[in-house]
């Protein structure tokens, strides 16, 4: 007790337990005999304790400060080992550098307009509470940026461009009480563009406390007609819309008309617009983003690219991609139920979107594992001989007794022609490419004495109608955050998008000008595409200055 410092225990009648009885003298000789060992022991535990202290904490006051208990002291050495500077190393590649570094740059308004200058602090608003400002752990400057071609080797060029990284600014070139957003969606449907809408309003509202948010309906159409006015988007408005798919303010092809969306953004005051669309809506966006610094508009314009073919060039991938490629997979298992069930022969194809790029026939096919055969716009179709892909599915039905195949909509056209006919937005109307293999099939296995039994599953606009999957919307919260943070800042006629894994901004012109790409038939992708279906290689002469992409989107 004496060593804790705790009262002593109160003396009991008895004896203790285990005890025997002892007289008054004897008791009080026992008490002081357990007073001094309780001492030593007291004695001897803070010596230990002040020994310990000595070590960990050198110095004369070292001994009369308690070790604290949430963070533990360094040694010396340790000390040392953090304040020496790492060792570099790996070895010494000769001749690999990169000597200059070439940054595209995105129009700033403060150039052409007076700034409000706002500092920009992260602000909370509620209905209940003032605004709450937060200084942002990390602010980007246009001096920020993510270099493009970062896989290189001896051979590479000793230069390589480079894009501004997104990302909020220290200054706001825009007072948010004076901004009046619109936010327009534009093309085809593709999972994600109600988060992104989402995203915008509520990084607008919450970050910045813009108060006036329109949403544009039916596309660059809005703009122009009476009978689809804007409807006013709050937080209230978009708070569900992330759990739907297609998008809330509906979307149209074409009906660009420059003068009537000038007339409106000025009639509206809008001083940021948000554009979200494929290379077509870009190069509209653009155009608004020059005509308005040309009449001297102060508007911000900001992209966030869409396509549901992945074939945006520059940037990693496109919003809705991934949904795209697992909502495939319910078809291609379909596929391949029918096939085994149907005999005989049963063969299942399933043919999925591609204008010109293969992107989610390839990589809905790598992700399957079932399929048998893919077939994309890259790759010319090649029906017998050697290198003929029906006798490649006669080998696989006489091995397994089944077969899937998987055909993006643009494939095969070199058999069938192109069309003259195109929609609204000048795409080209396609051949029907599925029921065109689908007979292929029924005949050659009819000539060569055999009966196929084949069934068409088409679920194109199925798989771009469904609401984004968590990883599209963690990539749609990035894009529409960012477009904000750029809009915000005073930056126009850019876009926004991933590049090696990093948010940047990047110039309009530079996306729309390589855009669409396509899929390298010489890549790894395609290469792995026939390690896992062991069908026929076709060897096709590819121009390397044909804006394309060899990677596999992870």
């Amino acid at each position: 007790h004496a060593a804790t410092g705790g009262p002593r225990p109160a003396r009991r009648a008895g004896p203790p337990v285990g005890l025997s009885a002892c007289t008054p003298s004897a008791m009080e000789a026992r008490d002081g005999a357990l007073l001094l060992a309780g001492a030593l022991v007291g004695a001897l535990v803070a010596t230990a304790l002040t020994a310990r202290s000595l070590q960990q904490r050198p110095g004369p006051r070292c001994a009369k400060r308690r070790p604290s208990l949430s963070k533990a002291p360094r040694s010396k050495t340790s000390q040392q080992e953090m304040q020496a500077s790492p060792a570099p190393s790996g070895a010494v590649l000769d001749g690999c550098r990169i000597e200059e570094i070439r940054l595209h740059r995105i129009t700033q308004l403060g150039e052409h307009f007076e700034s409000a200058n706002v500092p920009n602090g992260m602000r909370h608003n509620s209905e209940t509470s003032d605004s709450v400002a937060i200084e942002y752990n990390k602010i980007m400057s246009n001096e920020d940026f993510i270099i493009r071609d970062v896989v290189r080797k001896r051979a590479s060029k000793p230069h390589s461009d480079a894009f501004v990284r997104a990302g909020p600014r220290a200054l706001l070139h825009f007072d948010p009480n004076g901004v009046t957003a619109a936010v327009v969606t534009c093309g085809g449907l593709c999972p994600g563009l109600n988060n992104v809408i989402r995203e915008v309003v509520q990084t607008l509202h919450y970050n910045y406390g813009v108060k006036r948010i329109l949403g544009i309906r039916g596309g660059y159409a809005g703009f122009c007609s009476e009978e689809l006015p804007p409807i006013e988007l709050t937080p209230e408005v978009v708070s569900d819309i992330h759990h739907e798919g297609g998008t809330v303010l509906a979307s149209s092809r074409g009906s660009f008309d420059i003068d009537k969306i000038i007339s409106f953004l000025e009639r509206e005051r809008v001083t940021q617009l948000f554009v979200v669309g494929g290379d077509g809506t870009h190069r509209g966006a653009f155009t608004i983003s020059e005509e308005c610094i040309r009449r001297q508009l102060n508007v911000a314009v900001a992209g966030i690219p869409k396509t549901i073919d992945n074939d945006v060039d520059l940037i990693d991938r496109s919003f809705g991609f991934q949904t795209s490629v697992e909502a495939a997979q319910a078809a291609i298992r379909a596929a391949k139920t029918e096939a085994r069930c149907n005999l005989p022969n049963g063969i299942g194809i399933v043919k999925l979107m591609g204008r010109s790029s293969g992107f989610i026939a390839v990589h809905a096919t790598l992700a399957s594992g079932d399929v048998d055969l893919c077939l994309v716009p890259e790759v010319p179709i090649i029906l017998e001989g050697e290198h003929g892909v029906l006798p490649h599915l006669m080998r696989r039905v006489e091995e397994q007794g089944h077969a899937v195949v998987v055909v993006a909509e643009g494939a095969g056209e070199e058999l069938l022609g192109q069309s003259a006919e195109v929609d609204a937005s000048g795409n080209r109307k396609l051949p029907a490419i599925g029921e065109f293999v689908k007979k292929q099939i029924v005949r050659f296995f009819r000539e060569n004495g055999k009966t196929a039994t084949v069934k068409y599953i088409d679920p194109s606009y199925m798989i771009r109608s469904v609401p984004a999957n968590a990883a599209d919307a963690l990539y749609c919260m990035l894009l529409g955050q960012n477009a904000v943070h750029g809009a915000m800042a005073g930056l126009s006629g850019f876009t926004t998008g991933l590049v090696n894994n990093r948010m940047c901004l990047i110039p309009i012109p530079q996306i729309v000008a390589t855009s669409p790409r396509v899929l390298n038939p010489a890549g790894r992708s395609w290469e792995r595409v026939l390690s896992v279906t062991r069908q026929p290689s076709v060897h096709v002469p590819f121009d390397p200055s044909v804006p394309s992409s060899a990677r596999t989107v992870i």
